[in-house]
């Protein structure tokens, strides 16, 4: 039932299209759409695929969005893919393409220059970006810290995030000297930790009390 409410402001649908069946990722200037495809399909059903190009020119960005069927399959994704595609998921349909491009080229071509060649953000084609304002990108892994202004019941919040598939523990601590809520929630992989966090981070639960739900390191690596 809170989750049907939280859903009321707009279709269920709509929300998966814009914040978790798309991802965008970094790929070879010379890949078409068919080769972007043929490199993702086995992680689910793909609706589309779609390549960044120059508007002037026409040619690739090296840079592409994937969109799938279902929530799952994008963080199956993410998560499996191989790590030069710097998978991440896309921002929402109503952010400007190029406020998002800047922000993923700032975040995901840093690197260290090798022989001749330069990073991305000191080749010429980059160099108009902006280096400040850039958006730090959020270390993901299989663990969750939840925080709450009100205390949690361990049986109520296990069963909320029970919802998502592949919950290990749900431990709920109380602090004797505030009257806050504090849990960690665990599951078996990083795709269902994914999924529970951006269905569950600003829902109210209960209703008037917004949970704040962020990733918390679980020991490996952070770069994967």
């Amino acid at each position: 039932v809170f989750i049907a409410q939280s859903r009321a402001s707009g279709s269920h649908r709509d929300v998966e299209d814009e914040e978790l069946t798309r991802i965008f990722v970094m790929i070879p200037k010379s890949y078409t759409e068919e080769d972007l495809r043929e490199k993702f399909k086995m992680y689910g059903d793909i609706e589309y695929c779609s390549i960044i190009k120059n508007k002037t020119t026409g040619e690739s960005k090296g840079l592409g969005y994937v969109r799938y069927l279902k929530p799952s399959q994008a963080a199956r994704a993410i998560e499996e893919c191989d790590r030069s595609f710097r998978a991440i998921l896309a921002e929402p349909k109503n952010k400007s393409s190029e406020s998002f491009e800047h922000d993923y080229y700032s975040n995901n071509t840093r690197q260290e220059p090798r022989g001749n060649t330069l990073p991305f953000c000191m080749q010429p084609e980059f160099c108009s970006f902006e280096k400040n304002e850039c958006r730090i990108q959020e270390s993901v892994s299989k663990r969750l810290s939840v925080v709450s202004r009100l205390p949690f019941i361990q049986e109520q919040l296990f069963a909320l995030f029970d919802l998502v598939p592949g919950l290990e523990y749900c431990d709920v601590q109380r602090d004797p000297y505030t009257n806050s809520g504090y849990a960690v929630i665990q599951y078996s992989t990083a795709a269902s930790a994914i999924y529970a966090k951006y269905k569950l981070h600003g829902f109210e639960y209960p209703p008037g009390n917004r949970l704040t739900v962020i990733f918390l390191e679980d020991g490996s690596d952070s770069s994967e």
